[in-house]
């Protein structure tokens, strides 16, 4: 892909998310949680089968257990009735058994066939409408895996598929990893919590409520130290207490390099930055390094931009797959595909651009319609994009022309 020229110092948004993601170390330990807490956990450890599944031959459907051979214009006789949860019996010879979804399969029994294709005369007999195939509509035990298969691997996240799958072996009991603990700071001396009255150059404190709810939705354990002034004192105590408290320190705002701010010196006197700034639109002064001495023995630490969709999309690019990483879950490449522009737009020089978009399916294929206004600033786009259409740097957008777009729902956990 495509990145343009890169502007001076930054990082290419791909060098910087692998960095992230082979920086990630997964939290050690393992704890048994109760199969009904165990939603969005992450497997600690491989699991495998405990039983035949199906465990019996059963039925795929309501229908007629029968031997396929037996049938004859005369009908056969219904001599059994089996129902879901019943036994294993034997069926007779000469007779059909009336069965239900999921209800064992007499013994002897080579077919069943659907309650649609049977017709009973005034005696009762069953008359099948067309062909009975040999094997139809059972399910046979252990077809789809045996007692000691490879059931779910280490790193899966639980969802409820995985639950069901679980639940189905009977299992109560779930090893998982423990939930990764990330401290969370707010800087500026602008800021104001939400619900405090306005005042004039005063600013509600956005990022901060829109970071602990991605972190919430990502399973992160969120300790949660507010917005802290532009002050090094203030800043270095709340750094050092997130340091240790939590096994990453989440930072928004004060990661630039004007004069108020007061965050990126702080953290190199306390351990130091790997990388700061990333050739993308909105985003690039995002951050990355060790609280400690600076090297990966320390507690990671990522900042993040000020204005609240930069502070976004960092999260989206780059951070998201660094938790997932340190949550020991299986980072996926990002998902995207071409579509096209209906709207042209200049390029951004040196970095690249994530235009949030919306998609319009009227016409043949996706279309893509700006969200709103495209500023950093501005949530309101973001709150309504489908994703994101990323465009290489020094490229304008032509309408009618295909891009690459990152579908949103890839960043939901």
């Amino acid at each position: 892909m495509s990145c343009g020229t890169l502007a001076k110092g930054l990082l290419d948004l791909e060098v910087a998310r692998a960095r992230l993601i082979a920086a990630a170390e997964p939290v050690q330990g393992e704890e048994l949680v109760a199969l009904e807490q165990a939603a969005g956990r992450v497997l600690a450890r491989d699991l495998r089968a405990r039983l035949d599944m199906p465990g019996i031959d059963n039925s795929a459907m309501d229908g007629y257990a029968l031997r396929a051979a037996e049938l004859s214009d005369a009908g056969l006789p219904v001599v059994l009735r089996v129902p879901a949860g019943a036994g294993v019996e034997t069926l007779p010879e000469g007779g059909c058994a009336r069965i239900f979804t999921g209800a064992p399969v007499p013994e002897g029994t080579d077919c069943v066939v659907p309650q649609e294709r049977v017709r009973l005369d005034e005696a009762g007999r069953v008359h099948v409408v067309g062909e009975a195939k040999l094997g139809a509509n059972i399910r046979r035990r252990g077809e789809e895996y045996r007692e000691g298969d490879p059931l779910l691997a280490a790193g899966c996240t639980l969802n409820a598929a995985a639950l069901a799958l679980l639940a189905s072996q009977g299992i109560a009991e779930v090893p998982v990893l423990p939930r990764f603990r990330v401290a969370l700071i707010s800087t500026g001396d602008e800021l104001i919590e939400p619900g405090e009255p306005f005042a004039p150059g005063r600013v509600y404190d956005s990022n901060r409520v829109m970071l602990k709810a991605l972190l919430e939705q990502a399973d992160c354990v969120v300790l949660d130290l507010g917005v802290i002034a532009d002050d090094p004192a203030a800043l270095r105590k709340a750094f050092v207490a997130a340091r240790d408290g939590a096994d990453l320190v989440v930072c928004t705002g004060g990661v630039s390099v004007g004069e108020e701010d007061h965050v990126r010196p702080v953290l190199e006197e306390l351990g130091g930055l790997w990388f700061h700034g990333v050739a993308i639109k909105p985003g690039k002064p995002f951050a990355f390094g060790y609280l400690d001495n600076g090297s990966p023995e320390g507690v990671p630490l990522i900042g993040l931009p000020g204005n609240p969709v930069a502070s976004l999309v960092g999260w989206h690019l780059l951070a998201r797959p660094f938790v997932q990483g340190c949550q020991g879950r299986t980072v996926e490449a990002l998902q995207q595909y071409r579509v096209r522009a209906g709207f042209s737009r200049r390029g951004s020089p040196g970095r690249r651009e994530l235009l949030r978009v919306t998609l319009d399916w009227q016409g043949e294929g996706p279309l893509a319609l700006l969200a709103g206004g495209q500023g950093s600033h501005m949530l309101h786009a973001a709150s309504q994009a489908h994703g994101y259409l990323m465009m290489a740097a020094d490229t304008d957008v032509e309408e009618g022309h295909e891009y690459p777009y990152l579908p949103a729902g890839q960043f939901v956990d």
